[in-house]
């Protein structure tokens, strides 16, 4: 079999966006580990870098390589569900903070929001793509949904959203450490606000309680970002 023949049955096939996907990862995770965890070092990050790399240099379209890798993104359902049990061990301490939670869920979305609103109306960026960019903070489907439904284009809110994610994933250690923070509760929640799934994946890394509840955060936020998005959008005009 030649070369060419090989790419045309790669494309085909939806093991080779399975294969590159985890390939990827497992690079991504020694490479990871060789740094002794450095933030730039980004198991998402890198991952991401390597399957880009890969479709750009073999001319594979993403909807080729998302034949396979599809199979993956089904689990990331399964995965945030299993986040219910670190946080059912930490029942007790949720009730305790549901006051605080709850308007740290409403300053966070709103914040996250207005943010990324006010930043692009200062750069001039054009209608669509603001409408875009204001639900970054959530996780990819309910940033899709809100996208479409005011106007946006969900393609796009993906791309900022895993932007978004990823910085969150990256910077969260070495700021939390800046800030001498050291409250797995206050960790995860801020992150599952701010950087949803890819975050939170990273964060479980770090503290299985800090996890559970970026988990939490995560899912209330697309949420509430559901519900404030049109609210900012009727009292700025876009």
């Amino acid at each position: 079999m030649n070369a060419g023949a090989a790419l045309v049955w790669l494309r085909g096939s939806p093991l080779f966006g399975l294969l590159l996907t985890l390939l990827a990862y497992r690079l991504a995770m020694s490479c990871n580990r060789r740094a002794h965890g450095h933030p730039l070092t980004n198991t998402v990050l890198l991952g991401s870098v390597l399957v880009i790399a890969v479709l750009l240099a073999s001319g594979i379209r993403p909807d080729e390589y998302m034949k396979g890798a599809q199979f993956i993104q089904f689990l990331l359902g399964p995965a945030t569900v299993g986040l219910a049990i670190p946080l059912y061990h930490n029942l007790a301490r949720l009730k305790r903070a549901a006051t605080p939670l709850t308007l740290t869920l409403l300053a966070g979305g709103l914040t996250g929001i207005v943010s990324a609103l006010g930043l692009g109306m200062a750069f001039g960026l054009p209608r669509e793509i603001l409408l875009s960019l204001m639900p970054r903070s959530v996780t990819t489907p309910i940033a899709m949904g809100i996208a479409e439904n005011i106007g946006g284009i969900p393609a796009l809110a993906v791309t900022f959203v895993i932007v978004s994610g990823i910085f969150g994933a990256v910077i969260v250690k070495p700021l939390f450490s800046r800030l001498r923070l050291d409250d797995d509760l206050v960790m995860g929640v801020a992150t599952g606000i701010s950087a949803h799934g890819i975050g939170t994946a990273r964060v479980f890394l770090l503290s299985e309680t800090a996890g559970a509840f970026a988990g939490l955060a995560m899912g209330l936020n697309g949420l509430v970002t559901a519900v404030l998005v049109p609210v900012v959008l009727g009292l700025i005009h876009v």
